[in-house]
């Protein structure tokens, strides 16, 4: 769908071209670079700047400073469904109007959030190539605006319209904006699905969002597209967006000093609905990726497709590369979404799309992934025109509907809270979501043994049954373990699930000397452990 757009320049620009190229005036007659700098906005054209390389200082760092206080959008500033571009601009990482070239946000994204640079490179030009202006290198953050040029007026498709821009790399199934189908809105903070991240959160993550709460998470989001949103659709780049969409705010908006991928509600909140930097936040302790989406995915592995017929017929699609496929992506996007919006591109926006092609594969050639051409080598210059290499031919697929595959019935999912790991301390159900996992321990030997005198034997033993495995026991060894990263264990309404947390397997809590504490069976003396009273019956 393209709008019409006046003729307007950017605001650097504003007194020039605008004069000598008024907005409804004749081009004819005028030379291809003459054109070429009409269609620009601004005058004479130059190529973009390759982006910025990795940070010379890439650990933790104070980055809510004096330098960038949070100031709210002001009026005419654009925001958009991203909140952590929203975060940047509100902060002055990168432009505070919300249109800003790539390369400055790759640097910002690596300046804010400590984000690696392959990273900023993949996300930023997979999404400007499709949403941005490549003759002037800008793009909006949100909507549509004129501020970043006209529209290319050879490539009808080319809607340059911002990351709102449905389904080019914005897309279904966002943690916290709604779906384009249900009203076209998807930069607004919607509540109602964050207090379903906050539910997960807590059910999944102790109280915290974890790898194990993004994968249940992510899995929800994808089945209420399929069940409520008949234009549900997940493929490249939106694929990778939503899974990189669900470890980032692990990844990256966890304190620094935190460092413990557990990320704090309140925290999420700020980021999600305020696009603003916790008070005292540093970014993240070295630089993150999101190569973590792959714990995430293989919680719920999902494959691309989409509804091909209304709700709950999603059909997966052979000709979409899969998430662990990168280099697949990197081609899908180039070649597919890519030439779709510029069939025949000349001039210097030929050479702006052969320049942006290739900073965008600078992303993947760590990967190993081989760089294609499908527009010509830009290096080589004017002398190499425009040309679609047999070797890169477009995917003929068949009509809406038609796909050979049945439709696929996603792992089903309840709401139930997950059963609780088998444990023969019944004790431990009642214990309070705060304690310490203490009241797990094996009880000593029966206070008989003991002389009389000692404290220890004064405990009511009628208060703490024994059950009759722990009698076995030795001292040393714990009944029940708890993963050291979760802040709490989830109240008894809600027992925690078996899956492991994010950051791995869950060790075994050491036995310590320290008083236990009091569980909720009965009082406990304040004496010490009985390993003194022991010693003297040996």
């Amino acid at each position: 769908m393209v709008g019409f757009l006046s003729f307007v320049t950017l605001a650097i620009a504003l007194a020039a071209p605008a004069t000598a190229f008024p907005a409804h005036g004749s081009l004819a007659g005028l030379s291809r670079q003459e054109l070429d700098d009409a269609m620009s906005g601004f005058g004479e054209y130059t190529r973009p700047p390759p982006p910025p390389g990795p940070l010379e200082y890439g650990g933790v760092k104070l980055v809510n400073d004096a330098e960038h206080p949070f100031i709210a959008p002001g009026e005419g500033d654009i925001r958009g469904p991203c909140p952590a571009l929203n975060t940047l601009a509100n902060h002055g990482y990168i432009s505070r109007n919300g249109i800003e070239s790539p390369s400055n946000i790759v640097r910002g994204a690596m300046e804010g959030f400590n984000m690696n640079n392959d990273l900023s490179k993949f996300t930023c030009y997979a999404a400007f190539m499709v949403n941005g202006n490549l003759i002037t290198d800008l793009v909006s953050i949100g909507e549509k605006s004129p501020k970043t040029g006209p529209d290319p007026k050879e490539q009808p498709m080319a809607t340059i319209g911002g990351l709102n821009t449905h389904n080019v790399f914005e897309g279904d199934s966002s943690m916290t904006r709604a779906d384009f189908y249900d009203g076209g809105d998807v930069e607004s903070f919607n509540e109602t699905l964050f207090q379903g991240f906050i539910e997960y959160s807590n059910r999944f993550g102790g109280g915290r969002y974890n790898l194990t709460a993004a994968g249940q998470f992510r899995l929800k989001r994808i089945q209420d597209g399929v069940q409520h949103n008949p234009t549900f659709t997940i493929v490249a780049p939106r694929l990778f967006s939503a899974y990189s969409e669900a470890v980032n705010p692990i990844n990256m908006w966890v304190d620094g000093r935190q460092d413990d991928g557990q990320l704090r509600l309140d925290h999420a909140r700020s980021f999600f609905e305020a696009a603003r930097f916790p008070d005292d936040f540093h970014r993240a302790a070295r630089p993150m990726s999101a190569d973590n989406e792959a714990v995430v995915h293989a919680i719920h592995p999902i494959e691309p497709g989409a509804n091909i017929a209304g709700v709950n017929t999603y059909t997966v699609d052979r000709n979409a590369p899969r998430l662990d496929d990168k280099c697949g992506i990197f081609e899908y996007h180039v070649n597919h979404t890519l030439r779709t919006l510029y069939p025949n591109p000349t001039g210097n926006l030929l050479d702006a799309i052969r320049a942006n092609i290739h900073y965008f594969y600078t992303a993947m050639e760590a990967r190993g992934c081989t760089e294609i051409f499908p527009y010509g080598r830009f290096e080589d210059g004017e002398s190499n025109n425009y040309y679609a290499p047999p070797d890169y031919p477009e995917v003929e697929l068949p009509e809406l509907g038609t796909l050979p595959f049945p439709p696929v019935e996603l792992p089903t999912y309840s709401d139930a809270p997950a059963p609780a790991p088998e444990t023969p301390e019944e004790p431990a159900a009642s214990m309070p979501a705060a304690s310490m996992p203490a009241a797990s321990m094996p009880v000593s030997e029966p206070a008989a043994s003991m002389p009389a005198s000692e404290p220890v034997a004064s405990m009511p033993a009628a208060s703490m049954p024994v059950p009759e495995p722990a009698a076995s026991m030795p001292a040393s060894e714990p009944v029940l373990t708890m993963p050291a990263t979760a802040p709490a264990m989830p109240a008894a309404s809600e027992p925690a699930p078996s899956l492991p947390l994010a950051s791995g397997p869950a060790p075994t809590m050491p036995a310590t000397s320290e008083p236990e504490t009091p569980a909720p069976a009965g009082p406990m003396p304040a004496a010490p452990a009985p390993a003194a009273p022991a010693a003297s019956t040996a």
